[in-house]
């Protein structure tokens, strides 16, 4: 073990974190400290940091008072401008998100925990958006079954968490009903139900519940007040 006391904040590393970004560097070693064996906190001959001044900062906001030796790394064969070099290269960061792969991949709220700032602004996205049609054609998947519309992968994850805390069964109860937003509904397989296998009272409700698109007159999905406010100019003229 290493006491932390052995270890001398550099006050030249010209890194800075925000109050908001240290909290959640903070719960993000106190729930993942594995992080730590893989990328150490790193420091010179002198025990001086070359890298990881938050890191330290963040093991000491929790009371650390000594850490494995694998959470440190010393770095003695460096020389001075080397050093200087680390200090800034080691908080560049050369590459950029790849957003489809984030967006379909991790749940945003997920990469807010973790400390991802995605500095995109709303011009960018949609310059970057591609489009499709609203209108989905469905598959010969004669054999959906309405369950199977809904991924509760994630959800699932949420229930599992309250049921493994110790707060009471009412506390419980109302943070499952919380869980629900983390369903996810496949509308593709919604489209294929309702074109094979929904009896026609299922097929009214799914369109009262705007899970399909379809466009039939005021019985559809864009009936209520546009074809109604379109009717009625028309009959005013």
């Amino acid at each position: 073990m290493i006491k932390l006391n052995q270890i001398k904040i550099n006050s030249a590393n010209p890194r800075l974190i925000k109050d908001d970004r240290f909290k959640k560097l903070v719960q993000s070693v106190k729930e993942f400290p594995k992080m730590m064996e893989l990328r150490p906190i790193v420091i010179d001959e002198d025990g001086t940091i070359l890298g990881g001044n938050m890191r330290y900062r963040a093991l000491k906001e929790m009371g650390y008072k000594e850490i494995p030796d694998n959470w440190v790394k010393k770095a003695s064969e460096l020389t001075d401008e080397e050093k200087r070099r680390f200090i800034i290269e080691d908080n560049v960061g050369f590459g950029e998100w790849d957003m489809d792969m984030l967006a379909n991949e991790w749940d945003a709220e997920e990469l807010e925990e973790w400390g991802v700032e995605l500095n995109i602004t709303e011009t960018e996205k949609l310059s970057e958006s591609t489009y499709k049609s609203v209108y989905y054609e469905p598959e010969q998947k004669p054999h959906v079954r309405l369950i199977d519309c809904i991924d509760f992968d994630k959800y699932n994850k949420k229930i599992e968490v309250i049921e493994q805390s110790n707060i009471d069964k009412e506390k419980k109860e109302v943070l499952k009903w919380f869980a629900y937003r983390f369903l996810k509904i496949d509308f593709e397989n919604v489209a294929n139900y309702y074109y094979y296998n929904a009896s026609d009272e299922e097929k009214e409700i799914i369109e009262r519940l705007r899970l399909v698109l379809i466009d039939n007159g005021e019985n559809g999905f864009i009936e209520d007040e546009l074809l109604r406010i379109t009717k009625t100019i028309v009959d005013d003229e």
